[in-house]
């Protein structure tokens, strides 16, 4: 049988369950299939950072968030919607690849959950 379903690539929470030949998550209702590639595997070693809809983003590329963020550490929420100019890519993070600038602060997002605007 399964082993743990992955944590779903468009919110990055751990609520998924396999259903028939895909992954579900049952708080963004996102669907991908289980032998497909995950997000970030989508094109493996091509370096391209794409967005929650798989366009591809590039340095100084505004974004708009496509869910509420909390901070992490913080009372912070970064709301749905929120416009950020000028981002910066960052290759080698982790899975925090953009570096941007709000009101609120300098921040490192994931870019599942960034669309380009």
């Amino acid at each position: 049988m399964h082993t743990n379903p992955p944590a779903c690539p468009q919110c990055g929470l751990e609520n998924t369950y396999p259903d028939g030949e895909n992954y579900i998550c049952p708080d963004c209702a996102h669907e991908w299939p289980m032998a497909g590639p995950a997000d970030e595997d989508a094109a493996p070693g091509d370096g391209i950072i794409r967005d929650a809809n798989g366009n591809p983003l590039a340095d100084g590329d505004a974004v708009l968030l496509i869910k509420d963020l909390k901070v992490k550490g913080s009372s912070t929420v970064l709301k749905k919607g929120t416009k950020v100019k000028s981002i910066r890519l960052v290759h080698d993070n982790g899975d925090h690849d953009v570096d941007c600038k709000t009101e609120l602060g300098n921040f490192m997002l994931k870019s599942a959950f960034l669309k380009k605007a």
